[in-house]
């Protein structure tokens, strides 16, 4: 199949366009909680990308799943959840970006995290799954200072926007959750 400049043109028009209709969600800690099914600080444990072809939604969809060993900061209950983004590669050349997801970074295998998420039954593909919450903006590091676990914060507009520590961040969440 040849491709013309006239068709790579169309589709970069089109790539413009829809980049001209993205909005991202602007959310504070309240709207972050009152939107979404549960919070956890934990371990990942676990992370698994995958692959989906799908007759509506199309061939080659591409999710990631992290398992999360933690707490609950809504209700303070120990718990294990599985939290899907769309994006992610299976090896070097099998996968795909997703300029919404975390950084590759963030979601490694003994990180330990925030994440915000919520019960969808498709998130493409047929896919029902915990969605992590406002793509990278429903997940927050964690580092360990002189004073105990800090949750770094992501700047204006982010549910966490600013550094805190743990143990503030969840007396926030659970009052909030009631």
């Amino acid at each position: 199949m040849k491709t013309t400049p006239l068709a790579l043109a169309g589709v970069a028009l089109a790539a413009i366009a829809a980049l001209g209709t993205a909005q991202i969600e602007r959310l504070s800690l309240e709207q972050m909680v009152a939107k979404t099914d549960n919070a956890v600080f934990g371990t990942i444990t676990g992370k698994q990308v995958f692959r989906i072809d799908h007759p509506v939604d199309g061939p080659e969809l591409f999710f990631t799943t992290l398992t999360i060993q933690g707490q609950s900061l809504r209700t303070n209950q120990l718990m294990t959840v599985d939290v899907t983004f769309a994006g992610g590669f299976i090896d070097d050349e099998t996968g795909v970006h997703n300029s919404e997801a975390p950084a590759d970074d963030e979601v490694r295998v003994g990180n330990k995290v925030v994440a915000f998420y919520k019960w969808t039954d498709n998130m493409g593909g047929g896919l029902a799954a915990n969605a992590l919450y406002a793509a990278h903006g429903g997940l927050y590091t964690s580092h360990e200072s002189r004073k105990g676990t800090i949750i770094q914060g992501r700047g204006e507009g982010y549910a966490i926007g600013a550094n805190v520590d743990l143990a503030t961040l969840n007396t926030r969440i659970a009052s909030l959750a009631k």
